[in-house]
C-alpha cells in the first residue's frame, strides 16, 4: 500500500492531531421546500464554478422506500444548499437544468445516485471520493478517515443512521448534513492528485463511468431465503411458513413506506415457522406477535401460516438455494476438482496483482466474475483443449461480464498464466 502520510497536500502523518470541523465555516443553511426556493437555489448554483458536491440523506431502517428525505448541494462561489425533496417532488426541474450537466462529486455515489434518479437528477460525470480512494489503496476509505488522512480535519460522525424522514430535521442533523458536503470538493482534488501520482486517472475515470451510467438490477430472486435465522430450519414445510410470511410482511413494509425490520423482525418469522401455529391464540403466544404493532395484523400472519401450511408437496421451496452460476466454493472441490484448482491459481494471481497496484483484489475484477470463469466460463475446460489465443478467450469473457478496459488490461496476461500455463 502506498504511505499515506506523504504526498498529499494538506496531508497530516500519523501522529498529527486533526482540527476538528464542528460546524460549516458559513454556517449551516435554511432548508429549502418551496418551489421559489428551488428556483432561487437553482440560479445560485449556475452562478457557481466547477464541480458540485453531493449527498442525500435516507431513512434506511426506517421506511422501506430508498428516497433521498434531504439533498446537500455545494459548489464554489454558491455555498451549500439543503433541499428538502418532499414537499417539493415535481418541482425539482429548474435545479435538474443546472446540475445535470455538472461533474457530481458524491463519496459513495452508487448509494444515492438511484435515490436522486428518482427526483429527475442525474449527473453528466462523476467523480466518486470513496471509489477513488480505493484504487489510490487507501486501507480507510470512509468520508471521515479521508478526509482527517487527506485534509488534516475531523468529521465528527453521529446521525448517519437517523430516520430522515423526521420533520422538521432537528438542527445538529442539519449541521451533521451540510458538513457532509463542506469539504467533499477539496477532498475530490486530494483523490484526484493521488490517482495522478499513481497513474490511475483513466483507471478511475473508467471506473466513475461504469457507476455513473450503470441501472439497478432487478431484485435478487427469492429474497427471503436471507431471512436472518433461516439456517436453523431443517424441514420444506418451514421454510414455506418463512416465505409466505417475508413476501407478506414485505407487501404490508412496501404499502406503509415502513422498513419490513419494524413490521415484523426476523426473528418472529423463524419462530413462527417452527410453531406452526394454528389458531390467533397460538400465533399471540410467540414471541413479538402478542405485540400492539404486530396484534392488529395477526389475521395476515396467520393466513401467511395457512397458505403455507395447504401448499402441495411440490410446491414447497427446496432446503437449498438454486443457484445462477457456480455452486458454493466449498463444493467445488468434490463437484470438479480441476474448477477448485482452476480458481486457487486465479486467486492466487488476482491477489498478486492487488498487492502490485495497491488496489483491493474485489475492484480488480468482481469476485463472482472470476468464480464463473474458472467454473466453466471457457468451452476449452470443459474440452480440455488449449485455446490458440488464451488471452482473448479470456478477455472476450472478462468483457462479456461487464469488466472494464483496465481491469482487463491488468489482469488478462495474468489469468492467462494461471488458467493455461506454458507447457514444459
Amino acid at each position: 500500500m502506498p504511505d499515506e502520510s506523504e504526498n498529499f497536500p494538506g496531508g497530516v502523518g500519523g501522529n498529527a492531531t486533526a482540527v476538528p470541523l464542528l460546524a460549516p465555516a458559513d454556517g449551516v443553511p435554511p432548508v429549502l421546500d418551496t418551489a421559489v426556493d428551488i428556483a432561487d437555489a437553482a440560479a445560485r448554483l449556475a452562478a457557481g464554478s466547477g464541480p458540485l458536491a453531493v449527498d442525500a440523506e435516507r431513512a434506511s431502517g426506517f421506511r422501506y422506500s430508498n428516497r433521498a428525505y434531504l439533498i446537500q448541494l455545494r459548489r464554489k462561489g454558491s455555498g451549500t444548499v439543503l433541499i428538502d425533496p418532499i414537499p417539493v417532488d415535481g418541482e425539482l426541474t429548474p435545479l435538474a437544468q443546472v446540475i445535470n450537466d455538472l461533474e457530481w462529486v458524491l463519496h459513495s455515489a452508487d448509494q444515492d445516485l438511484p435515490g436522486l434518479a428518482e427526483l429527475g437528477l442525474r449527473p453528466a460525470a462523476l467523480f466518486d471520493t470513496e471509489l477513488g480512494g480505493r484504487l489510490a489503496g487507501f486501507e480507510r476509505v470512509g468520508l471521515a478517515a479521508m478526509v482527517e488522512l487527506l485534509l488534516g480535519r475531523e468529521l465528527r460522525k453521529g446521525h448517519g443512521a437517523a430516520d430522515w424522514s423526521t420533520r422538521p430535521l432537528p438542527a445538529e442533523w442539519l449541521n451533521y448534513a451540510a458538513l457532509d458536503v463542506e469539504l467533499l470538493l477539496e477532498l475530490r482534488d486530494a483523490v484526484a492528485e493521488a490517482l495522478t501520482e499513481q497513474g490511475k486517472t483513466d483507471w478511475a475515470a473508467q471506473e466513475f463511468e461504469h457507476v455513473r451510467t450503470t441501472e439497478p438490477g432487478p431484485p435478487k430472486a427469492e429474497r427471503w431465503r436471507r431471512t436472518s435465522g433461516i439456517h436453523t430450519l431443517r424441514r420444506t414445510r418451514q421454510l414455506a411458513i418463512v416465505r409466505e410470511l417475508w413476501t407478506t410482511r414485505d407487501q404490508l413494509a412496501r404499502s406503509r413506506d415502513v422498513a419490513p425490520a419494524r413490521i415484523l423482525p426476523d426473528s418472529a418469522i423463524i419462530a413462527a415457522a417452527e410453531a406452526d401455529p394454528k389458531s390467533v391464540a397460538q400465533l399471540r403466544a410467540l414471541p413479538v406477535f402478542g405485540g400492539p404493532r404486530q396484534r392488529r395484523y395477526s389475521r395476515e400472519w396467520l393466513g401467511a401460516v395457512e397458505r403455507a401450511r395447504t401448499l402441495s408437496d411440490s410446491q414447497l421451496p427446496t432446503l437449498t438455494q438454486p443457484y445462477d452460476g457456480p455452486p458454493p466454493v466449498n463444493r467445488w472441490e468434490r463437484r470438479d476438482p480441476e474448477a477448485a484448482a482452476r480458481l486457487t491459481a486465479a486467486r492466487a494471481a488476482m491477489a498478486d496483482l492487488s498487492t502490485q497496484h495497491a488496489i483491493p483484489v474485489e475492484n480488480l475484477l468482481t469476485p463472482d466474475l472470476v468464480r464463473r470463469l474458472c467454473w466453466d466460463g471457457l468451452p476449452e475446460f470443459r474440452s480440455g483443449s488449449r485455446p490458440d489465443d488464451p488471452e482473448q478467450v479470456i478477455d472476450d469473457f472478462l468483457k462479456s461480464g461487464g469488466a472494464r478496459p483496465w481491469q482487463r488490461e491488468l489482469s488478462v496476461p495474468r489469468l492467462s498464466e494461471a488458467l493455461f500455463p506454458a507447457e514444459p
